[in-house]
């Protein structure tokens, strides 16, 4: 959530965010709203003082006096209920355009109005060539039938599925390289649950701004949400707290189960395991102070690099532009491999500096130098999405005879075989 004091005191700032990053938000009436907020809460207040007098003079007054001042009273309550009434619905909508305001900018983000203008700043190898026609990921497992094509919709329907024989070693193999990576730069590895309440749901970002892509499950009863990424645990993990060392940022990494509907993206990569509402990832979260949040933004990107060049995967890197960002973001990196298949590059990490737009709805802070209290910046960052990376491997490491050789890095993991 971004602080208001700011948008107060500088509504020139925030429109100028609101226009770079393409959204269609009215900030003059948001803060029309605000005054009018202010301007009944105040309201509010005086006549509840005048009955606070009223409760203290009672006793005081004759018959006739307290029959009189009865009269004013009902009055009085008559106005603060319908003030109360009117506060209620103004402060709904008010909340509504609140919830959506974005966090600001870096100045060091791309600005374009959409994904048109993503800044490709480096690319690692070129994209890989054969001396035969590659085929996509689908046709080579097909072959070797790692993944089920067949009882994956009868069981659970559209984009599910079964993975089988030796990708499932290679899938493992995956995410014990990326840990052990991870672990030896200073992440301590958690495990997750990956099912929430509405609160962490909502001190994320996830609610209400991505409901439509949500699980939501047992809503009578339990009440919970499946996580599209266990993000929203991990940095729900610290909420309510005041952390009070903060002079080595906290780093964590897991692998978790991921769940998301998909929504909005019908008919789009239907073919094979780049899209499903069921997929793992290999994920981090970070929190800093304010001044260490941008450097150590680059050290999870290079982290993220090192992994991927650790799997000899080309890729092109993106500092994401400000019509292409999620609201919470200041600031995103993405990697995206070279996909044989389909000739292009595909999404497959992002990193986030979020500030402190998470932080201030989780109230997660830390004592400064000066012993007072201020909002953590929160960082997050996918590493490995384990449909695409696999997607990755099998398309840049097939042969000609419809193997897949096994990336060096991963043989260890793999009893030193040498391909699949």
């Amino acid at each position: 959530m971004i602080d208001l004091k700011a948008v107060r005191a500088n509504p020139e700032k925030m429109k100028e965010n609101i226009q770079k990053r393409n959204l269609n938000i009215n900030l003059d009436a948001f803060l029309e709203m605000d005054r009018k907020i202010i301007q009944l809460n105040q309201e509010i207040d005086t006549l509840k003082a005048s009955k606070n007098t009223f409760s203290k003079i009672l006793p005081t007054l004759s018959n006739e006096e307290k029959q009189v001042k009865l009269a004013e009273m009902k009055v009085i309550w008559e106005q603060e209920k319908n003030l109360s009434e009117t506060l209620k619905w103004l402060q709904d909508e008010y909340n509504s355009i609140l919830y959506r305001l974005p966090n600001f900018l870096d100045e060091t983000a791309a600005i374009w109005p959409d994904d048109s203008g993503n800044v490709v700043e480096k690319y690692f190898l070129e994209p890989t060539k054969f001396d035969f026609e590659p085929k996509a990921h689908y046709e080579i497992w097909e072959k070797k039938g790692w993944i089920d094509t067949e009882k994956w919709s009868e069981t659970s329907g559209a984009r599910f599925w079964y993975v089988k024989g030796e990708l499932v070693f290679l899938q493992f193999a995956i995410i014990q390289y990326a840990m052990q990576k991870l672990s030896s730069k200073g992440f301590s590895p958690i495990l997750p649950p990956v099912l929430v309440r509405e609160p962490a749901m909502f001190g994320t970002w996830f609610l209400p701004a991505g409901e439509d892509g949500v699980y939501r499950v047992n809503e009578n009863d339990d009440d919970l949400y499946l996580v599209g990424t266990a993000e929203v645990p991990v940095t729900s993990y610290h909420a309510g707290e005041i952390i009070e060392d903060l002079s080595t940022p906290i780093k964590y990494v897991w692998y978790s189960e991921c769940f998301r509907k998909e929504a909005g993206s019908a008919g789009k990569d239907m073919r094979g395991i780049l899209r499903g509402h069921q997929f793992q990832k290999v994920e981090m979260v970070c929190f800093c102070k304010q001044e260490d949040s941008q450097k150590l933004h680059d050290e999870m990107v290079a982290v993220e690099e090192e992994i991927w060049q650790g799997l000899k995967i080309p890729y092109q890197k993106l500092n994401v532009c400000s019509g292409d960002l999620g609201n919470p973001a200041m600031k995103k990196y993405d990697l995206e491999a070279w996909m044989p298949g389909q000739q292009k590059y595909r999404e497959v990490t992002s990193c986030s500096n979020v500030g402190e737009y998470q932080s201030r709805r989780l109230g997660i802070r830390y004592r400064n130098s000066e012993w007072k209290t201020q909002y953590v910046h929160t960082l997050n960052g996918t590493v490995i999405a384990l449909s695409r990376c696999l997607i990755a491997i099998i398309e840049n490491y097939q042969d000609k005879n419809g193997d897949v050789v096994i990336p060096e890095v991963l043989r260890p993991f793999m009893w030193w075989k040498e391909k699949i």
